[in-house]
C-alpha cells in the first residue's frame, strides 16, 4: 500500500503481479467468470490453489481451461445462499471481478463483514469509486488507472529514455 492507502501492483515481466504474500495453497472464491475472472481462476488453479468460481451465466464457465481443477457455481453472488454454497467463510481470498461495480462492492462487503474473509479484492471499473472502496478497507484494482499509469510511464520512457 502506498501512503494514500491504495494497493498498487508492480510490473513483472510485462505483467502485473500482486503484492500479497500467500501461504502454499489458498482457498479462493472468484465472483465473475468473464475474461478477467476466468484468467485469474485458471492461473490460481494452475498454481495449486483451491478455487471456486461463481457466475450467474452458465456459459461464462466455458472460458475456464480444460486444466481448471476448481469448482463452478452457477448463481447470483449477491444471494447469501450462493456465497454459503461456495463456503465463503472458509476463503482466504475473495475476488469480485464482475462488470458491475455495485455487485462487486456488495459482494465484497458481505465477504468482509459477514463471512469474515481476511483478504477481499475487487475490480472497480469507475475510477471515481476507487477511493470509496478503499475507505471501506477493500483492496481495489481499477483497470483504467492501471492501464493509464502504464501508458503514461511507457510514453515517458519512450520520449526520455535517458531518465
Amino acid at each position: 500500500m502506498n501512503s494514500s492507502g491504495c494497493l498498487r501492483v508492480q510490473p513483472e515481466a510485462g505483467y502485473y503481479s500482486s503484492v500479497m504474500v500467500a501461504p502454499k495453497q489458498l482457498y479462493v472464491v472468484i465472483v465473475g467468470c468473464g475474461r478477467l475472472g476466468s484468467y485469474v481462476a485458471n492461473k490460481m488453479s494452475a498454481r495449486g490453489d483451491r478455487v471456486v468460481v461463481i457466475d450467474s451465466v452458465e456459459e461464462a464457465f466455458e472460458a475456464l481451461s480444460h486444466e481448471f481443477s476448481g469448482y463452478r457455481i452457477g448463481g447470483d453472488a449477491t444471494e447469501f445462499r450462493v456465497l454459503q454454497e461456495a463456503r465463503t467463510s472458509k476463503a482466504d481470498l475473495l475476488v469480485a471481478v464482475t462488470y458491475d461495480d455495485n455487485v462487486n462492492l456488495m459482494v465484497a462487503q458481505v465477504a468482509k463483514k459477514v463471512f469474515k474473509v481476511p483478504n477481499v479484492m475487487v475490480r472497480v471499473n469507475d475510477p471515481a469509486r476507487e477511493q470509496v472502496y478503499r475507505d471501506m478497507g477493500i483492496d481495489t484494482i481499477c483497470p483504467s488507472i492501471v492501464t493509464g499509469d502504464a501508458i503514461t510511464a511507457i510514453a515517458r520512457a519512450l520520449a526520455f529514455p535517458a531518465e
